[in-house]
């Protein structure tokens, strides 16, 4: 039998892991969600039958696995709450809470409590999330596979053997979708400059980009390789790259994660 899930906080993260147990066949019986919001409670009830209740604590009395779908400014609040019932049923706890680390959650618990931290990102909300995960020492290898089974369903999951790794994540596929919707915009209103329709220029874009992601997933080829079979020497690709090149876009990119990076970080110490 399943193990019964509670889910504090109903946002986009929390309802998309919701939307994403039910999809995969996941028991609705089986599943708690809390918000402050009896209205959107009523409204995720209604959509997939779920248990709902704005009492985090009756939540998780009923629940083997808990997890903080919360913003981080509000976590230390919740967990102190959740702390005594927490203790006495020793749930695995899962936090999608950014840049909360392991330590304070802990502390805010009570301590010897089994805790995977998660970083997904918002493409959770389409089931196609980049999330990667980190368990502390007292992860069984069941609630390890449990976590992994319940990220699964809004997305594909990478372990971390080090949290401290999880800035790293949170500054590619955390904050990745937006570098990727800023070049289809940029590309995009290039193609306009060139003489394009625009709603022309926006499914040309979208399909080229959505095109490129399929074949370098699909593909036993990495990235470098595929981009040199669509480069023919003398062609218009090549002409293309070189400007990318001479212009230090890889730099860029580079300057970029380590700024999100450290952000991340110093976000960490905040969150304390």
């Amino acid at each position: 039998m399943s193990p019964t899930i509670a889910i504090i906080g109903s946002g986009n993260m929390g309802a998309s892991l919701l939307g994403g147990l039910i999809a995969q066949g996941y028991a609705a019986n089986q599943l708690w969600i809390t918000d402050a919001s009896t209205e959107k409670l009523q409204l995720l009830q209604h959509q997939f039958g779920v248990c709902s209740t704005s009492d985090n604590i009756e939540a998780v009395k009923a629940a083997e696995i808990v997890i903080f779908a919360v913003k981080p400014n509000v976590l230390p609040e919740v967990a102190q709450e959740l702390s005594v019932i927490i203790q006495q049923r020793k749930p695995l706890v899962i936090s999608i809470a950014a840049g909360v680390r392991e330590a304070n959650i802990q502390q805010w618990l009570g301590g010897h409590i089994a805790i995977v931290r998660c970083m997904p990102n918002i493409s959770a909300l389409i089931g196609c999330a980049a999330s990667a995960l980190h368990a502390n020492h007292f992860v069984s290898a069941e609630q390890r596979g449990q976590a992994e089974s319940i990220i699964r369903a809004v997305g594909t999951v990478s372990w971390l053997e080090k949290e401290e790794l999880m800035d790293a994540v949170t500054a590619l596929s955390g904050s990745g979708p937006a570098y990727f919707f800023l070049v289809i915009e940029a590309l995009q209103n290039a193609a306009e400059k060139c003489g394009l329709e625009p709603e022309t220029a926006r499914l040309l874009t979208l399909q080229t980009a959505y095109g490129a992601a399929r074949m370098a997933l699909e593909s036993e080829k990495n990235a470098a390789e595929l981009r040199r079979d669509v480069t023919s020497p003398g062609g218009t690709t090549e002409q293309a790259i070189r400007v990318l090149e001479e212009r230090h876009l890889r730099d860029m990119f580079a300057e970029a994660l380590q700024a999100a990076k450290k952000r991340s970080e110093e976000l960490a110490q905040q969150n304390k």
